[in-house]
């Protein structure tokens, strides 16, 4: 397992000074944002996607993840980047989302990471059924993984409190019914803590579907808010030992959006408790 750090709060940064920092911090790899100011992919030109590729080459990284569930370039009122949804009312607006994660899948193959993540549906907006907003999802997403798979890459889905899919069962029941091997989880750790999940049995549980790890800390009253690991309530060496008891050996991505103030100082004492972690539970 590897540690890797997502851009996503260093949205104050261009992405080479991003690229070096994280480097420079002993992470083995950064999840890039597919979205302003770092890779939007509506508007992406070949110099700037030449130039990410020599930015991880020159800082020894590699790609963990693209996270393409952010759409700060759009800004929506409603919130800065759950906006357009998968499961939006207006069809036009709805093709938004739908495209961005196309071209965020494109991107992906272009730039040799395995993978995107992707919203697990959107809030239900007011006269929308559960059903009738998991038979929509579903729908927009078997084309998605069919463009997925023709491209070589996967596409994960995040289950996120106060979406549409907010459990690994959630995630569970519409994988089932899209039914596709480019479609996976990604398991974010503190979400799972958010809705109160027995974490260790839910990876054991979704263990053939995970893909790519989110990690982060929560408070203990669950609410949703991005902690630096070790300033919250949730069990890593307990999560590390349930990874590596499925057999994962993949990317561990730090994300840690709310710090954008200060990345660097999250990033550094986020990898100072987990790298230790991992050494000790790897050496049980």
């Amino acid at each position: 397992m590897k540690f890797a750090f997502s851009t996503n709060a260093y949205l104050r940064f261009p992405f080479d000074e991003a690229c070096r920092r994280i480097a420079a911090l002993g992470y083995d790899g950064l999840e890039l944002m597919a979205d302003v100011p770092h890779a939007w992919p509506a508007h992406l030109p070949l110099a700037t996607k030449n130039a990410i590729r020599a930015s991880m080459k020159a800082n020894g990284l590699t790609f963990s993840n693209v996270n393409a569930f952010m759409m700060n370039a759009i800004s929506d009122h409603r919130q800065a980047y759950w906006y357009p949804s998968f499961i939006e009312p207006d069809e036009h607006y709805r093709r938004v989302r739908i495209d961005h994660t196309k071209r965020a899948l494109t991107l992906c193959k272009e730039l040799g990471a395995p993978h995107i993540t992707t919203e697990p549906g959107g809030p239900l907006l007011p006269g929308q059924s559960r059903q009738q907003a998991v038979d929509l999802f579903v729908e927009i997403l078997k084309p998605l993984a069919e463009h997925a798979f023709r491209e070589g890459v996967m596409l994960l889905i995040e289950p996120e409190p106060g979406l549409l899919l907010e459990t690994t069962d959630q995630y569970l029941e519409v994988a089932d019914k899209v039914d596709s091997p480019a479609i996976g989880l990604n398991f974010d750790v503190g979400h799972a803590y958010c809705v109160s999940e027995d974490i260790p049995a839910s990876i054991r549980k979704a263990a053939k579907h995970i893909r790519h790890f989110h990690f982060e800390d929560i408070a203990a009253t669950r609410h949703h808010h991005h902690l630096i690991p070790g300033h919250g309530a949730i069990d890593f060496a307990e999560v590390l030992r349930a990874i590596r008891e499925i057999g994962y050996d993949g990317w561990l991505t730090v994300e840690l959006y709310p710090n954008v103030d200060d990345p660097d100082g999250a990033a550094k004492e986020a990898i100072e408790v987990l790298k230790p972690l991992l050494s000790k539970v790897m050496a049980e």
